[in-house]
């Protein structure tokens, strides 16, 4: 139909509805609809104003045809484009940065490095010096709890609720007569011996302390020693019950002093009281004595003659035993003076030397001696007396004697310990207390003054007398003194 039109020489123009229904000449859709037949106008040289034959070939709904979706699509499209273009100036200005930045930290990453490392070393270093600060305070307590440990004179236990002994200090060994090196089962076994596992026993039982107890403890060679215990339960940090410490003071020698006083007070009361009755005797003696000599031995027959020599050796015997007994019973006289224990010892010993050698025996003195305050006369006294004890106890028991003196100084507390020492049969532990007392004797022809007389001159001294077993398995008469300030 448009062909036909065209041939007509009719020009038909295609209308371009736009998106809004409005055409180009304003004409609303609704009023206009589809070709326009328009009237044919004059050809002007067969050429149309202001139009190319080419663009007059092309329809025009074909060249303008735009929806709203491509509208859409092309404003997306400008708006991605548009955050593309943001986003590459940023990218480009933070790129720029970052090589600013690069090229700054890599003219100083060198100092910075080498201070980082400065910094972290004095740390390290700071770090390692606490440390070794703590360890050597640890070590400083550790160090000091030992010394304090080992400087106490009173023996320190320290037992599980098991039976372990966890501490034992020197001075505990000393007083347990234990060596250094004992093994554990060695001080459990000797505990067990002893009584002082009872106070032990007992506090750790009724969960309380045991204080200012006294037990004895045996010595092998000198009887008994005495202990003053206060033992204290052991709690944890959650106040449970899991041991406990005990603190033994040696009281020997305070018992030791009270013993001297008591003998001393005895001593002097005894004589006191029989110091005039021997006398009394020992004039009768002497009249009795004297008597006796007034018979002519020869001219008395011979059934006479012994009952004289007889009434004249038992009056001589009953004088020295009343002359000793006054010996004994007197208030000693001390004449103090810084004496020699060593030369008194070694005079002693060359006058009883001679009834040793006469056995078949000798007597030996060995040791480290020292001065003491005393009356040389005395002690020299009680030195022979003892010395011939010992010779008569092995002459009893058929026993070459062999007899030591042995002596030791304690410079701690100045004290020098001289033990009379034989391998004679000995003295029954039952009888080690017994063997002081006055007339007690366990020869046939013996006084029981010797020793007693013995104790009262060392007593006098300050000292103490004690009997033990010998390391030669005899008998053991030590005695102790003080020695010069």
């Amino acid at each position: 139909m448009e062909d036909d039109a065209a041939d007509a020489g009719v020009r038909v123009v295609h209308r371009f509805v736009d998106w809004r229904g409005v055409d180009r000449h304003g004409a609303r859709r609704s009023q206009i609809d589809g070709p326009v037949r328009l009237l044919p106008r004059a050809r002007r040289g067969g050429r149309h104003r202001g139009r190319s034959r080419n663009s007059r070939l092309v329809p025009r709904d074909v060249r303008m045809r735009l929806t709203p979706g491509a509208y859409a699509l092309l404003g997306l499209t400008a708006l991605v484009a548009a955050l593309v273009t943001i986003l590459t100036f940023a990218l480009m200005k933070f790129m720029a940065a970052a090589r600013d930045a690069r090229r700054s930290l890599g003219s100083s990453s060198g100092a910075e490095t080498a201070l980082l490392s400065a910094a972290l070393q004095e740390a390290v270093t700071n770090l390692k010096a606490r440390e070794r600060a703590t360890a050597a305070r640890a070590d400083a307590s550790e160090r000091l709890a030992g010394e304090i440990v080992s400087s106490l004179t009173a023996g320190l236990l320290v037992i599980g609720l098991d039976g372990e002994i966890r501490i034992l200090n020197p001075a505990g060994r000393r007083m347990l007569d234990l060596a250094d090196d004992a093994p554990p089962e060695q001080i459990e076994r000797s505990l067990k011996e002893l009584t002082l596992t009872e106070v032990v026993d007992e506090c750790v039982t009724t969960g309380t302390a045991v204080v200012r107890r006294s037990v004895t403890l045996p010595e092998p060679r000198h009887g008994v020693s005495h202990v003053g215990v206060t033992v204290s339960p052991l709690f944890d940090d959650r106040s449970e019950l899991h041991g406990a410490i005990c603190l033994f003071t040696d009281l020997t020698a305070v018992k030791d002093l009270e013993e001297q006083l008591r003998l001393k007070d005895s001593l002097a009361a005894v004589g006191e009281l029989t110091a005039g009755i021997a006398h009394e005797f020992r004039n009768g003696l002497a009249t009795i004595h004297g008597y006796s000599k007034l018979f002519d031995l020869k001219a008395l027959p011979d059934s006479y003659r012994a009952y004289v020599e007889g009434i004249r050796a038992e009056a001589e015997s009953l004088g020295q035993v009343v002359t000793n007994f006054l010996n004994f019973a007197r208030p000693a006289q001390l004449v103090l003076s810084n004496v020699d224990l060593r030369s008194i010892c070694e005079r002693a010993v060359e006058e009883i030397r001679t009834d040793a050698r006469a056995l078949g025996g000798d007597i030996e003195i060995r040791g480290e001696f020292a001065l003491v305050d005393g009356d040389e006369v005395l002690l020299r006294q009680a030195l022979s007396n003892l010395l011939r004890n010992a010779v008569e106890a092995c002459a009893g028991s058929s026993t070459v004697p062999r007899i030591v003196v042995q002596s030791e100084v304690d410079r701690q507390q100045r004290l020098m310990k001289v033990a009379v020492n034989d391998n004679g049969p000995g003295i029954a532990p039952a009888l080690r207390e017994r063997i002081f007392r006055p007339f007690f004797t366990s020869k046939r022809n013996g006084t029981g003054l010797g020793l007693a007389l013995v104790q009262k001159i060392v007593v006098f001294h300050n000292g103490r007398i004690v009997a033990g077993v010998s390391p030669e398995g005899g008998a053991s008469l030590q005695v102790t003194l003080p020695t010069t300030k």
